[in-house]
């Protein structure tokens, strides 16, 4: 009776155990092999059997996270979070997810957190310097690893530190394409590549070159900023672009924009909004433009953003005096699909207003409304590919349809 009584109580749980140690191998199988789609597969069985473990969900919060599906591993942390705080996996795994997001404020805390709850783990120490070495503080990172090392002094990777652990790509270089079709003229085309450097976490530069087809005449355009990022203010940006106009395009340029975000919940409707301030000066052969730009970027849950941006043209022809004209225009973004590494995002947008310039093709004076989109699809962790689609309605019913791609890879 007893070893009846005793297989009845204890065979359920042995038998629940050994299943549980299968799930996990099978899982960890797959994701070695990159099949994602199989290790999810498993990991939501689990799920549908025992929908109140935490474990269980955590291993899916991973799986998304090796995966490359960052804004699924980050929804599935917090929700996680939101019913137990207690274990420090579940924090670091956050942090790991916005360490990888280029989010290193927010993954610090993250790890602050984990830290708190087990100050004596040296692999929490040890992340928490992969954190603070992206964030290029350095001074505090060597101090944070020898406390890891003096945790757990046999662990390798604490051992060989932050310098040892691959660093996320500096360098993106991007080829496009784009044309405007006008129901009134021959068509316009530009080609063109930008390289963007990334030299440390609060410093980056950009370079473009652009060459122009309009109405039979070829132009050549380089432009190149530099930004200085402050975690705590934001960033700035200062730029400048010179070019062989051949009276089509700006010959000079100038411009300087400021950014500042603000983060607000992460549970909230309103994850942040992050607002722009940018003043753009344009020397044509025939005219000065100055454009003052004013945007607020909108984050929402599951990634989806929407801006809303005015735009204020100051033009100054010669012989004419100097008159002002306002234009605006918002947009909605959000991600589309994921299959594996790859993610395709998507967008709408819509612009209206009155101009007595044109950036790209004229110098001229209409009102207009535009309507387009665009998709994006990262085929890799490091390529991408996007296109993009208009079309503008003008005054005296003349229109222009505008399209284009690029391609991306960053190193």
């Amino acid at each position: 009776m007893l070893i009846t009584f005793g297989a009845a109580v204890c065979g359920p749980s042995a038998r629940a155990q050994q299943p549980g140690q299968a799930w996990q191998i099978q899982v960890r199988k797959y994701s070695d092999s990159h099949d994602w789609a199989d290790a999810l597969r498993i990991v939501d069985q689990q799920i549908s059997l025992f929908p109140d473990d935490l474990d269980i969900r955590a291993w899916r919060a991973q799986v998304l996270t090796w995966a490359g599906r960052l804004p699924e591993a980050e929804h599935e942390f917090n929700e996680i979070l939101k019913i137990d705080k207690s274990d420090p996996d579940n924090w670091m795994g956050l942090a790991t997810v916005y360490m990888r997001r280029g989010r290193s404020e927010e993954a610090l805390k993250a790890a602050d957190q984990a830290i708190e709850l087990d100050p004596n783990r040296a692999d929490l120490r040890a992340t928490r310097a992969e954190i603070l070495q992206a964030k290029a503080d350095s001074n505090n990172a060597h101090v944070e690893s020898p406390r890891a090392l003096s945790l757990d002094p046999s662990n390798s990777d604490v051992r060989s530190g932050p310098s040892s652990i691959p660093g996320a790509p500096k360098e993106e270089l991007r080829f496009g394409f784009d044309q405007d079709a006008f129901s009134f003229a021959p068509a316009n085309r530009d080609q063109w590549v930008t390289l963007v450097s990334k030299w440390t976490p609060r410093w980056t530069t950009s370079a473009a070159g652009s060459f122009y087809q309009r109405g039979g005449l070829n132009a050549r355009h380089f432009i190149g900023s530099i930004t200085r990022s402050q975690p705590h203010w934001g960033a700035i940006t200062i730029g400048g672009a010179t070019a062989h106009d051949n009276g089509v395009i700006p010959e000079t340029e100038a411009f300087f924009e400021l950014d500042h975000g603000f983060k607000i919940s992460e549970d909230r409707p309103i994850h942040g909004i992050e607002v722009l301030y940018g003043q753009h000066w344009y020397w044509y052969t025939t005219a000065r433009i100055l454009t003052t730009n004013e945007t607020a970027i909108v984050y929402l849950p599951r990634d989806w953003t929407w801006s809303i941006g005015l735009t204020e043209a100051r033009s100054h022809f010669s012989g004419t005096a100097v008159d002002w004209k306002p234009s605006g225009q918002t947009r909605l973004s959000a991600p589309l699909a994921h299959w594996s590494e790859r993610e395709l995002t998507g967008n709408v947008f819509f612009a209206v207003g009155t101009e007595d310039f044109a950036q790209v093709d004229q110098i001229g004076s209409f009102a207009s409304q535009t309507y387009g989109g665009g998709l994006r699809l990262r085929f890799t962790a490091r390529q991408d590919v996007t296109a993009y689609g208009a079309f503008q309605q003008r005054t005296q019913d003349r229109a222009q349809t505008s399209f284009g791609f690029s391609y991306g890879i960053r190193f």
